[in-house]
C-alpha cells in the first residue's frame, strides 16, 4: 500500500528507521569526501588591485608594449656602445661613476628626444609648417607600409605566407608610374586610372603564386621570393627603355609623373603628407570588414585554419587561395603606387620602392596580422623612420640603428615567452582577475 503523504517533511510521515539514517549518513560522508572543499570567500579586491592584475596579465597587448620597452632599452645600450666619448668614461667608472652615468643619460636622452621631435612634435618649432612637419613625415612613411602590411596579414589569415609583397609593390609602382606619365587624362580621372593600374600590377603578380599554389601545390614562399627578383630586374630594365627613360637624363630614371596623377597633399605644398594615408585607413576598414563580416572572409579564415575541414564543408580551397593572393597583391600594388603618386618620389628609379614590401612583413607580424593592429604597427614604423632621420642629423646616431630597433621589436614580439620570463608575468594573475570579475565585482 502506498504512502498517503509522500511529501518529505510531512508530519504524518513515519520516522525513518535506524538503518535508513545510517545509510543516509554514509552517503553524506561519501559526498563530502568526493567533493572538493570550497574556499572561504576572501575580501573583495580593490579597484587598484584589479587594475594592476589586468595591467600585468599576460595578454598580447601587455607583451607588445613590453617588447617595445625592451627594444628601446637594448637600443639605448647600442647608442652608448657606439659613442666613443661615452665609452671612454667607462674606463674610469670605478673612480668617478657619475661621469659614465651622466654621459650615458645625456647621449641616450638626446637621441630619443630627437627621435620624438622628428616623428611626433618639436616643442621648439616655430610656425605652422615646422610644427606639423614631424607628423607629416610620419604619415608619409606610414601610408605605403599599411598596404604592404595588410597584404602580408591577409595572406597569412588565409593560410599563406606572402613573401612577395616587395615584388607586387614593384609591379604596382611600375604600372602606376607608366600610367602617370604616358596617359593624357584629366586630373581626377588620371589619378584614379594610375591607382587602378598599380592595383592591377600587384594583383597580377599575386595571381601567379596563387594559381600555382592552388593548382600544383607549389609553395608560395618559393614562388613569391623568385617573383621578387623578377620584378626587381624588370624594373631595372624598363627604366632605360625608350619612352620610359627621362630624355633629359643619362642615368636610370624615368620620366616624371604628371601632376594630374599625383595624390593631393593634405596640409599644403610645404608638407609631404598626402591623401594616401586616407586611402590606407579606408583599406584597413575594408579588410577588417572583409575578414569579419563577409562570406569570403569566413571562407578565407576557415581555409587558413584548416583547409581539409574547409574542403569537407564545401568551401573551394583552390578558389580561396587564388582570391587571397590576388587581393594581397592588389594591396601591395597600391602601396607601391604611392611611392610615385605621392610625395616620396615622382619618377621610377632602381630604388624607388625601397624596402616597403619586406617592412610590410614586420608590420604584419607586429600588428599580429589584424587589420587595425597592422595600421598601428605601420604608424610606429613610420614614426621610427621619420624620427630616425632627425636623430641621425642632430645626434649623429646612425640611421641603421632604427632598423635595429625595428628588428628587436619584432624579435621580442615573436618570442612572447621571453618577454614574460624577463618581466616575470604570471598567468595566475590573469586567472585571479577573471575569478574576481566572475564573482560580480
Amino acid at each position: 500500500m502506498s504512502d498517503p503523504n509522500p511529501v518529505s517533511g510531512s508530519p504524518d510521515k513515519e520516522p525513518a528507521t535506524e538503518a535508513e539514517l545510517t545509510a543516509t549518513s554514509k552517503a553524506d560522508r561519501g559526498a563530502t569526501m568526493t567533493s572538493p572543499k570550497q574556499p572561504a570567500p576572501g575580501p573583495r579586491p580593490t579597484l587598484g588591485r584589479l587594475f594592476l592584475d589586468n595591467l600585468w596579465a599576460a595578454n598580447t597587448v601587455t607583451v607588445t608594449v613590453l617588447a617595445l620597452v625592451l627594444a628601446m632599452l637594448v637600443g639605448a645600450v647600442l647608442i652608448i656602445v657606439s659613442d666613443p666619448e661615452v665609452l671612454a668614461t667607462y674606463g674610469y667608472i670605478t673612480a668617478r661613476p657619475a661621469d659614465a652615468l651622466n654621459a650615458s643619460w645625456t647621449v641616450v636622452s638626446e637621441a630619443y628626444a630627437n627621435l620624438f621631435k622628428g616623428a611626433v612634435f618639436d616643442p621648439e618649432a616655430s610656425g605652422f609648417t615646422a610644427a606639423l612637419s614631424p607628423i607629416s613625415e610620419t604619415l608619409t612613411y606610414t601610408a605605403p607600409l599599411v598596404f604592404t602590411g595588410l597584404s602580408v596579414a591577409l595572406a597569412f589569415r588565409g593560410g599563406l605566407f606572402n613573401i612577395g609583397a616587395q615584388g607586387q609593390a614593384t609591379m604596382g609602382v611600375i604600372l602606376a608610374a607608366v600610367a602617370g606619365f604616358a596617359l593624357p587624362l584629366p586630373p581626377v580621372v588620371h589619378l584614379v586610372v594610375a591607382l587602378i593600374a598599380g592595383a592591377v600590377g600587384g594583383a597580377v603578380w599575386g595571381f601567379v603564386p596563387g594559381i600555382l599554389k592552388a593548382r600544383t601545390g607549389a609553395h608560395e614562399v618559393i614562388n613569391t621570393i623568385m617573383l621578387n627578383y623578377v620584378a626587381v630586374y624588370f624594373l631595372s630594365w624598363i627604366i632605360v627603355q625608350n619612352g620610359v627613360q627621362n630624355p633629359d637624363r643619362a642615368d636610370a630614371i624615368s620620366r616624371p609623373v604628371d601632376s594630374s596623377a599625383a595624390l593631393p597633399r593634405l596640409l599644403g605644398d610645404n608638407l609631404r603628407v598626402h591623401a594616401g594615408i586616407l586611402l590606407a585607413v579606408l583599406a584597413t576598414w575594408a579588410i577588417a570588414w572583409l575578414l569579419n563580416r563577409s562570406t569570403l572572409g569566413f571562407e578565407l579564415r576557415a581555409v587558413g585554419a584548416n583547409p581539409d575541414a574547409a574542403r569537407t564543408a564545401g568551401i573551394s580551397v583552390t578558389k580561396t587561395y587564388v582570391l587571397v593572393m590576388v587581393i594581397a597583391g592588389m594591396l601591395a600594388g597600391l602601396g607601391g603606387s604611392q611611392m610615385v603618386l605621392g610625395s616620396t618620389a615622382n619618377a621610377l628609379t632602381p630604388l624607388v620602392i625601397a624596402q616597403i614590401g619586406f617592412d610590410g612583413i614586420l608590420v604584419a607580424l607586429l600588428g599580429r596580422v589584424k587589420p587595425w593592429g597592422v595600421l598601428l604597427a605601420a604608424l610606429l614604423f613610420g614614426a621610427l623612420q621619420a624620427g630616425g632621420n632627425r636623430m641621425q642629423s642632430y645626434s649623429g646616431i646612425s640611421l641603421e640603428l632604427v632598423t635595429v630597433l625595428q628588428a628587436l621589436i619584432v624579435i621580442f614580439i615573436a618570442a612572447p615567452a621571453l618577454v614574460k620570463a624577463i618581466f616575470q608575468l604570471r598567468a595566475a594573475r590573469a586567472a585571479r582577475l577573471q575569478t574576481s570579475l566572475a564573482k560580480g565585482w
